[in-house]
């Protein structure tokens, strides 16, 4: 396992290398939706990622955002998000990142997020712990949801089902003491991880926007579920992360009344 790690990150630095080096450049824009798009920078990163995995672990299966590879191994499975926050690379904003995961009968087992723009990257293999660079993380000790400092992001859908995303937001702006959305689910998760956050929620993420950053999020001491308390997996419709601390808490602010 330990060699598969070292893959990972030497993979996930490859492809953010390829990434920093177009931010900022002309690129290829396509919409997938009227604001969900993908750039040319997705599918080059993407493929590296690919070739990669395809050439050491020929029989997996790859879940990647852009083109999902079926493998003769169902039990061995990666989640590969090449760019997680293309609206902000698309536009210049330096907040983007590589997220691959690992998973072995049906348990995710690695994560590697990589910030290529900060060189940050936060990996976790399950009961190693979560480490920023070579740093051992840890979520925060913030217990009192009007002291936390939260995350969030708005689903592709928004548009056409506002209701929900923006009565969330609303409840959480007022029981918090603040709430940042920075475009990057993976990005978010891997600084709750390291105590930047204290807790995270959204609808309708991908599993590759996930999968890696859960890793971290849980080996750094953190509990993610979906928002009735679940165990949350790859495709779940909801994630409610937090330090632990104020899980209960962000819950009560979700329910339904």
């Amino acid at each position: 396992m330990d060699e598969i790690l070292e893959f990972t990150v030497d993979t996930a630095r490859r492809a953010g290398a390829l990434l920093k080096k177009k931010l900022g450049s002309s690129l290829e824009i396509e919409y997938k939706g009227a604001i969900d798009l993908v750039t040319d920078a997705d599918r080059e990163a993407e493929e590296l990622i690919v070739s990669a995995i395809q050439g050491q672990f020929p029989s997996h299966t790859i879940i990647a955002e852009e083109k999902p590879r079926g493998g003769e191994n169902p039990l061995s499975k990666w989640y590969i998000d090449p760019l997680d926050g293309t609206t902000n690379f698309a536009h210049g904003y330096p907040v983007f990142a590589v997220c691959i995961a690992h998973e072995i009968k049906n348990k995710l087992v690695l994560g590697v997020v990589y910030d290529p723009v900060r060189d940050e990257l936060f990996k976790a293999f399950r009961g190693r712990g979560a480490f920023l660079n070579e740093r051992q993380v840890t979520v925060s000790t913030v217990d009192i949801l009007d002291r936390s400092l939260l995350s969030t992001g708005f689903p592709y859908d928004v548009r056409i089902n506002p209701e929900k995303p923006l009565e969330e937001f609303g409840k959480f702006i007022l029981a918090a003491q603040a709430v940042r959305r920075d475009g990057s689910a993976a990005l978010d998760l891997c600084h709750l991880a390291c105590g930047r956050f204290d807790g995270f929620w959204e609808r309708n993420l991908g599993p590759w926007d996930t999968a890696a950053a859960q890793v971290v999020v849980e080996e750094a001491g953190g509990i993610v579920t979906d928002y009735k308390g679940k165990p949350h997996r790859p495709g779940s419709k909801t994630i409610l992360a937090s330090n632990g601390h104020l899980h209960m808490q962000m819950m009560d602010v979700l329910k339904t009344k």
